[in-house]
């Protein structure tokens, strides 16, 4: 674990991998519920945590240091289910790259449970892991200027849904109808950090 300033009362921890960033995320936000930490915002990402808002950076950064990684949080008990319609123009290069038929890369997706790792790129867009490692894909080698909202996508080792049109190079592989983004909605992402969340088939898989 390393620890960097960012400004005045920032600070960006550094780990090892993302099963470590999940669970630090999940031990700060307990120390903020229990008023054991005051800080404004806790951001994961794929390997760090960013603090922001601290009072007492330097005490924090050397505590942090000092410590193990904490263990794995707890699963939360909930689960997110996202209808979906595996009809993706990239379903069938996704079915090469695994060497399965199309019709089994909507079976195993669709029997994997995800968890949101972390939220970025746009506003409601979560970054979900639990593919295993030889599931991974690559990016498309051009992205496309134009993703439709509620396009469900493979990158590296993440599952995602665009919540609005927008630019990507991720491999498209369904649809949903879910909205991931309102403004009306409290909280306004359907998504959040540590969420369980599955994709519930339309129609035959």
């Amino acid at each position: 674990m390393r620890t960097l300033p960012v400004g005045d009362r920032g600070l960006l921890v550094e780990l090892a991998s993302g099963e470590e960033a999940q669970a630090l995320h999940a031990e700060l936000l307990r120390r903020r519920a229990e008023g054991l930490l005051s800080v404004r915002e806790i951001v994961p990402a794929a390997r760090t945590v960013l603090l922001d808002g601290l009072d007492d950076l330097e005490r924090l950064a050397a505590e942090l240091t000092a410590a193990e990684v904490p263990s794995a949080p707890p699963r939360a008990r909930d689960v997110v289910e996202l209808p979906v319609r595996y009809d993706g123009p990239d379903l069938a290069d996704v079915a090469a790259h695994w060497r399965v038929p199309e019709h089994e890369v909507a079976r195993i997706h669709a029997a994997t449970e995800f968890t949101v790792a972390f939220c970025g790129f746009a506003p409601g867009f979560g970054y979900l892991t639990g593919l295993p490692p030889h599931h991974e894909v690559p990016r498309r080698a051009t992205p496309r200027t134009s993703v439709p909202a509620g396009a469900v996508a493979l990158a590296g080792p993440y599952t995602g849904v665009y919540p609005r049109s927008s630019p990507g190079g991720w491999q498209l592989i369904g649809t949903t109808d879910a909205v991931l983004w309102d403004h009306a909605r409290v909280p306004a992402a359907l998504l959040s950090p540590g969420a369980r969340v599955r994709f519930v088939p339309v129609g035959d898989v």
